[in-house]
């Protein structure tokens, strides 16, 4: 009995946790689970938030490819953004609301300007109900973290999903490539 459930219902372990493998996609839900903008006490529910908007997920913020053109690709196409009728871009990642901060205000990111928020997902709850929390980021941070992806998404529900098939490098995911899909 056990082991045929198990074969129907693959899993991803790795120590004590467990993860069904699910990729962000399109029709899905933006869960309701809040993240937090700038402190703990700020929270944003995302789901209420995206009227037009793009979630992008990343590894971990202050990590190389995030920081050196992921979230700056974002910030540098923002007004082509806008401009194809984009309202916000919301950069996630499984790190507190301090450190996301500091990831913004060290790429000199005006989010008033550019409409790109850096939010926290402290818990991974959000990533995990999203379906892009991955276990094997462990190895590289310590902890289970977002998977890079982008998804367009409009009145709550996920228009376009922009996944990377290994997790974490960086090429489906790009603003550039983004930005041309709209």
């Amino acid at each position: 009995m056990l082991r045929s459930i198990v074969s129907r219902n693959p899993v991803f372990t790795r120590g004590f946790r467990t993860f069904a493998p699910a990729l962000v996609q399109a029709g899905q839900a933006v869960p309701t689970a809040p993240v937090h903008e700038n402190s703990p006490g700020n929270s944003v529910n995302l789901a209420a938030e995206t009227a037009k908007s793009i979630i992008v997920g990343v590894p971990g913020a202050f990590s190389p490819a995030c920081s050196a053109s992921h979230a700056p690709g974002y910030i540098k196409l923002s007004k082509e953004f806008q401009d194809k009728g984009i309202s916000n871009i919301f950069i996630v990642a499984v790190n507190d609301a301090f450190v996301t901060k500091a990831w913004n205000d060290q790429l000199g990111n005006d989010p008033e300007v550019s409409h790109v928020r850096f939010v926290a997902d402290a818990s991974g709850d959000f990533s995990k109900e999203f379906g892009s929390l991955v276990d094997e980021a462990s190895k590289f941070f310590g902890n289970a973290r977002t998977q890079r992806f982008a998804a367009v998404v409009e009145d709550g529900k996920v228009k376009i999903a922009f996944v990377e098939p290994d997790n974490f490098g960086l090429d489906v995911s790009k603003a550039e490539n983004v930005v041309k899909s709209l």
